[in-house]
């Protein structure tokens, strides 16, 4: 019996090792990795419309928020809703759903398009804990040109993209997209720019 019991625990140790070494390669990684963002910028009218019909989810002030410490909990909490969301969600164009085009709603009815997917993400999220001021939705283009919506994790190791055509959480500088305009973390009403971007939309975001 101590002789198993000490297997077990050389053995549950070797697994913390483990799981605390590909934790540490993963957050040295990602250390630079945060976006550097602009000032004030136009708030795209999906978001304009939702703020309209969830006013209280648009004026929540966070002037002295820091990022998210970045954990093996918290790597694993969003890679599951990441994935959770993009499993029980069916893609939905906004026209097909609900009769008209940048309409950014909560995919209860279990379909949306990627503002939708990126939304419900940010709710969960939300929901476990993690500050509205760190999730923060953002306006991109891939690279065909067309606009695009994902969530931003804003952690203290760098800032992770949840995307509804990736099931894999990824840092933003290892995604193919340009990054427009995102909102700020210190007002969930306001958006800001982010350099290097481009703040004009060729085309809708989809």
């Amino acid at each position: 019996m101590a002789s198993s019991m000490g297997w077990r625990r050389r053995a549950k140790g070797l697994g913390l090792a483990v799981a605390l070494t590909a934790f540490c390669s993963v957050a040295a990684y990602a250390a630079p990795a945060s976006m550097v963002v602009g000032g004030s910028t136009s708030q795209p009218i999906g978001h304009y419309d939702f703020c309209k019909i969830h006013v209280a989810e648009c004026s929540i002030r966070s002037p002295d928020s820091a990022p998210e410490r970045l954990t093996a909990k918290l790597l694993h909490e969003i890679s599951a809703v990441n994935l959770s969301v993009n499993t029980r969600v069916k893609p939905m164009s906004d026209m097909d759903n609900y009769g008209k085009d940048e309409w950014w709603a909560y995919p209860d009815n279990g379909f949306g398009d990627c503002e939708d997917y990126a939304l419900e993400k940010r709710r969960e999220l939300n929901g476990l804990g993690i500050a509205v001021a760190n999730l923060l939705m953002t306006v991109v283009r891939k690279p065909d040109g067309e606009g695009h919506a994902v969530l931003t994790v804003r952690t203290d190791k760098g800032d992770f993209i949840l995307d509804n055509l990736v099931d894999k959480v990824r840092l933003w500088n290892q995604t193919p997209y340009r990054y427009l305009k995102r909102q700020a973390s210190d007002n969930t009403g306001h958006w800001v720019s982010i350099l290097g971007g481009d703040e004009q939309l060729v085309s809708a975001v989809k």
